[in-house]
């Protein structure tokens, strides 16, 4: 019996510290997030659109910590700055247009996240962006527009759609970027990105999480 007390009380232990770990992440979590959003608020011209942007920056703050501390990234957190590590590939994932092609024509559904390449002012990074509507031989994404199924952007030449893989997404939920075919620094994702990637389904690329 006393043994059986013991075992007993030693989880209760352990429950009663994982959940305040819980508790010291999320609050980290939203303070990097506040940090960075404050950051890039401070620029927007449109008084109207930063009152509303303001007006919902908590419910999207805390709704990002919640997906992160709840969640089963595969990859390392970064809790101060609020971001994912993973080794960065010397080269970004290749363009395969007949593998984009198969994929989103058997896969493309509304709610998938996505990964994009985008190739501004000569560095290439991979973006998260999802879909939001789907029709014959093309797709939408919220964020960058019209693609075809090949990956062709059809709105923004400076994007190309990726088939989700774990390399892409890799890239993508960890900012990686290369400028002149060289590794750089990554870059911070945007409260969106951030959003998107606690929505993906790591169990099961293909599909929206449920």
């Amino acid at each position: 019996m006393v043994a059986k007390n013991q075992s007993l009380g030693e989880q209760q232990q352990v429950e009663i510290w994982q959940t305040d770990a819980q508790k010291a992440l999320y609050a980290q979590l939203c303070n990097a997030f506040y940090q960075r959003e404050v950051q890039r608020l401070v620029a927007e011209p449109n008084a109207d659109k930063l009152r509303r942007q303001l007006k919902s920056l908590p419910y999207y703050i805390e709704r990002a910590a919640s997906l992160v501390v709840n969640g089963h990234s595969p990859f390392t957190l970064d809790a101060q700055n609020g971001t994912w590590l993973e080794k960065q590939k010397a080269t970004p994932p290749d363009v395969n247009e007949q593998a984009n092609e198969l994929f989103f024509h058997a896969h493309a559904k509304v709610g998938l996240i996505v990964p994009v390449i985008v190739n501004q002012y000569d560095k290439l990074h991979l973006r998260i962006d999802s879909i939001d509507q789907v029709s014959e031989n093309k797709l939408h994404c919220n964020e960058l527009g019209w693609f075809d199924f090949l990956g062709n952007a059809l709105e923004q030449q400076y994007a190309q759609l990726l088939k989700p893989s774990k390399l892409s997404l890799a890239a993508a939920c960890c900012g990686h970027q290369w400028q002149f075919s060289k590794r750089c620094t990554p870059r911070i994702l945007s409260l969106r990105e951030m959003l998107l990637a606690g929505n993906i389904n790591w169990r099961n690329i293909k599909r929206p999480l449920a």
